[in-house]
């Protein structure tokens, strides 16, 4: 469930908060929705239709990309007796966990590539096995939504650069670095280079941390080659025991990158610099 106020839960708040992060200068959007009882993540088309229409009808145009990281979830019982799996559990078809990208033509999707333990439920596991990501990514090709390779480890590097040799990525590869994600990649610069080290030498990259380094890692990724991404998924705080908003946490990401003399895309530049395919407003 979210964790503060400034967190997103109703469509009509979730289109709001991107498109108040694309007018402080975001150049993509990366959304999820979430059920409107529980507040846990969803994917229920009326939803992601709900924000989608809302943020393509509005007077902004980032790019828009789409999480597929839902139904991925399994939860062991105790060790002592790890099954039956626990009610928690939730594992969605290939095609359930991209209906909404069917149906909606987002410019990008996400691909989780690999699994997980999880810090904060001893007996949970994020799954996705390579049958489940190479399903997905074939699907992905076939309707033009360029995935996005979210890495959470060194060795799912290696998983999504197998998905580029056997012809399941079309044209520039683009990678997410996703540092500090609990019993993932920790985000030390060693750890960082070494995933940055594996990547295609065509690929375009974004690196971010979660929490406390997320505000650094905006310094840090472009001096490692990397784009940035800041937002309340990995953050909650502009600075120590300030809550923070989408938009203000954009606003401080921009102010970093013109202080150190790097200039942010414009969401039109980074379809082009991706040649992405773009849906008709």
């Amino acid at each position: 469930m979210p964790k503060q106020e400034n967190v997103p839960v109703t469509p009509e708040q979730i289109a709001e908060s991107a498109i108040e992060a694309a007018r402080a200068g975001a150049a993509a959007v990366h959304l999820h929705v979430r059920d409107l009882k529980t507040q846990e993540g969803s994917l229920n088309p009326a939803l992601w239709r709900a924000v989608v229409q809302r943020i393509r009808q509005s007077d902004v145009n980032p790019v828009l990309n789409l999480t597929t990281g839902e139904g991925c979830g399994i939860v062991l019982g105790r060790p002592e007796a790890p099954l039956p799996l626990a009610p928690a559990t939730w594992i969605a078809s290939a095609r359930e966990r991209l209906v909404h990208i069917e149906e909606l033509r987002p410019e990008i999707c996400t691909l989780d590539c690999g699994s997980k333990s999880s810090k904060s439920n001893v007996n949970g596991v994020m799954v996705n096995t390579v049958g489940m990501l190479r399903a997905m990514a074939a699907r992905c090709k076939d309707i033009g939504v360029k995935p996005e390779l979210e890495v959470f480890d060194t060795g799912h590097v290696v998983l999504a650069n197998d998905l580029i040799k056997d012809g399941l990525i079309d044209g520039v590869p683009l990678y997410q670095l996703c540092m500090g994600t609990g019993n993932g990649a920790p985000p030390d610069v060693t750890t960082l280079m070494a995933m940055v080290h594996q990547l295609p030498q065509q690929a375009v990259y974004s690196a971010f941390s979660v929490g406390p380094m997320q505000l650094p890692y905006v310094a840090l990724s472009p001096l490692v080659g990397a784009n940035v991404r800041v937002g309340l998924e990995d953050n909650l705080y502009l600075s120590r025991g300030r809550l923070a908003t989408n938009a203000e946490l954009v606003l401080r990401a921009v102010e970093i990158l013109n202080r150190i003399g790097v200039r942010v895309m414009s969401p039109d530049e980074m379809r082009e610099k991706l040649k992405l395919k773009v849906y008709v407003r």
